[in-house]
Order: C-alpha cells, then structure tokens, then sequence
C-alpha cells in the first residue's frame, strides 16, 4: 500500500467511526510508525479534510452540519448540567475556548457527543490532573457546538438561554 493509498483509508477510518480514531490504532492498522500517522493527518487537512485530534483521537467533522458558537458562563459545578443540555438534543460539542487577556486565545478540542463523554470528561476533571479552562476567565468560556440543523442549535441556545448559561 503506498502513501496516498493509506491516507485514503485513514479518511474513511476517521469518517466512518461515530468516536474518534486514536492514532495507536490506527498505526496498528496500517504497520506503520506513530509519526507516520502524523504526518498523513497533517497531508489530509492541507488537502482540506477538517480532521481534529482530540485526548482521545482523530475525528472528521462533517462539512454537512450546523455549526454555532455558544460564549456561556457558570463554575465547575454546573460543567455536567451544560454539556448534558447539549448532547441530549443531539449536539456536538466540539471544543472550548477562552480569550486569555495575557495568553490569547486558549483552546481544546472535546469532541463529545453523549452523555458517556460527557461522563468520561468528567472523571478526568475530578481524578485532578487538570483544571477546566473556564477557571482562567472566571467562568466564561466558548463552545463549538454542531448539530445535524439549525433548528437544533436553536433548541440548545435556548435551553442554555434558559439555564441562565448563555451570555449575551
């Protein structure tokens, strides 16, 4: 199998699974090494294919959906409460991001699209290894949120509306 032939089917390996892809697998996969793998996500995204890493691998993020920023605020207590109003009106949530006054623009991708990943962010905030983002700005944050249509994001910026999540 030569390189493009690879990189074809690292495509619809990352396209295909409804969770990421972690990188290992997929070296696994293709006998090759880690850094090849690297560099074959790196020649798809400069052909245009929109491929995140997130902590738990690759994902493909379909061009064929709608996507909204939500600017929202609330401590770590609620952070639970939040990404459940999302993903269970079938939300995507595709990262965070703050606006640092020093630092800029600080950002992770989350990829979580169900209460299991919601579940598992989770228990990585509480084994204490890290701290949420939305620490650094005392509460406000971004989220990328994608949806299968507009009328969903609708519902989810009403819900966090609601909520009293959503900042104007």
């Amino acid at each position: 199998m030569n390189g493009e032939q690879r990189r074809n089917e690292i495509l619809k390996a990352v396209q295909s699974k409804n969770h990421p892809v972690s990188g290992n697998k997929l070296s696994e996969m293709f006998a090759v090494s880690r850094q090849v793998i690297v560099q074959d996500i790196a020649l798809l995204r400069a052909s245009g294919y929109d491929i995140v890493s997130t902590n738990k691998g690759y994902v493909c993020r379909s061009e064929q959906c709608a996507r909204r920023v939500f600017k929202v605020c609330h401590g770590n207590e609620d952070i639970v409460d939040e990404l459940y109003s999302i993903v269970d009106l079938g939300g995507r949530v595709t990262d965070v991001f703050v606006n640092h006054k020093v630092y800029g623009r600080l950002k992770a991708e989350l990829a979580v699209g169900s209460r299991r990943d919601v579940e598992e962010l989770e228990r990585g905030i509480r084994s204490g290894k890290s701290s949420p983002l939305l620490n650094v700005t005392s509460g406000y944050h971004y989220h990328t949120v994608t949806a299968k249509s507009d009328e969903i994001l609708d519902l989810i910026e009403k819900t966090l509306r609601d909520k009293k999540y959503l900042v104007q």
